[in-house]
């Protein structure tokens, strides 16, 4: 058996020791991989499109207005922090304004800064981009809209970061660059975190679902084994329910039945093995839970739509 297939088998052998957040997150390679910088005085509003990303925006001077559609005006101060979902926005000193495009402002190599009047209001963003092309397995589960205050408890290492963030875009020193980008990295899993402590494990969303006692062992039973062949009612006896308040809590809190979690989870694995290539599309099947090539290629080729083969060729072709 080759590297490829050898290392996807250890990767998934070792992630009982990731949870699922972190689990999902290194699969899908997200990172952020743009980091902006907001300065304005005055009367100002900006409005942004909607983009197949997550991007956080952090308050470090004075405060703003976050506009979602469907979403009352949300306010944000100095230490707060939002992620936002595959969707619009706009920003804002009044939501009363009619905002501006703001994305001109960003367009062009080296544009991460704008400024608008002066610098009473001071924001930071940053857009998480994936390294596979399958992003749509955690924004589809995720909300729009993530806000996490500076006064809630799990907030501190965030303003933690957020101090040292400031304090590199004001030095100017030498490594500047790898350091915010690093920074901005353990920023974005310490807002899910900090996140996670405001949500009520037993409402909907994964994040959610995560935190749930029993929901949650059932996650991470299935990202340590994803290849196992797990069925509901083993997921539910891992769970302690039965098979049918099992399958109705998984399905309300993370937006899909079991089984269609880990087929989705299984695939967007193998599409990242493909596209490090070195292993044949059957032993990737059979390193996912897969133990037929017909049965994995048509589960591909209906998520992805396009077969296994074709889909890591392309991928290959467009790294080269």
């Amino acid at each position: 058996m080759n590297d490829a297939t050898g290392s996807l088998k250890l990767s998934q052998a070792s992630s009982s020791a990731l949870d699922p957040l972190s689990d999902v997150l290194e699969v899908l390679g997200a990172r952020v991989t743009r980091r902006t910088r907001l300065e304005a005085e005055g009367d100002w509003a900006l409005s942004f499109p909607a983009i197949e990303r997550l991007k956080f925006v952090a308050m470090l001077r004075g405060g703003c207005w976050m506009q979602l559609p469907g979403r009352a005006p949300h306010r944000m101060d100095a230490g707060d922090i939002c992620l936002i979902g595959a969707a619009p926005y706009a920003v804002s000193s009044d939501p009363a304004l009619a905002p501006v495009d703001g994305a001109p402002l960003y367009e062009g190599a080296g544009r991460d800064l704008a400024r608008i009047g002066g610098d009473e209001t001071v924001s930071i963003g940053g857009t998480v981009t994936f390294a596979g092309a399958s992003a749509d397995f955690l924004l589809d589960m995720l909300p729009d809209f993530m806000a996490v205050p500076r006064r809630m408890s799990g907030a501190s290492a965030i303003s933690t970061i957020l101090s040292l963030i400031s304090d590199e875009i004001d030095r100017q020193a030498i490594g500047a660059g790898i350091v915010s980008a690093r920074l901005a990295d353990i920023l974005l899993v310490e807002t899910f975190r900090a996140y996670a402590g405001l949500v009520d494990p037993a409402g909907s969303g994964w994040v959610g679902a995560l935190l749930d006692p029993r929901i949650g062992r059932a996650l991470q039973a299935l990202h340590a084994d994803v290849a196992h062949p797990w069925t509901v009612a083993d997921l539910a006896a891992v769970a302690g329910m039965s098979r049918a308040a099992f399958s109705a809590a998984f399905t309300r809190r993370v937006g899909q039945p079991p089984l269609s979690y880990l087929r989705s989870w299984r695939l967007a694995i193998a599409r990242k093995a493909l596209s490090r290539g070195g292993a044949t599309v059957a032993e990737v099947a059979h390193a996912v839970g897969y133990h037929s090539h017909s049965a994995f290629s048509q589960a591909f080729l209906r998520a992805f739509g396009v077969s296994p083969k074709s889909d890591g060729r392309v991928r290959l072709s467009a790294r080269a």
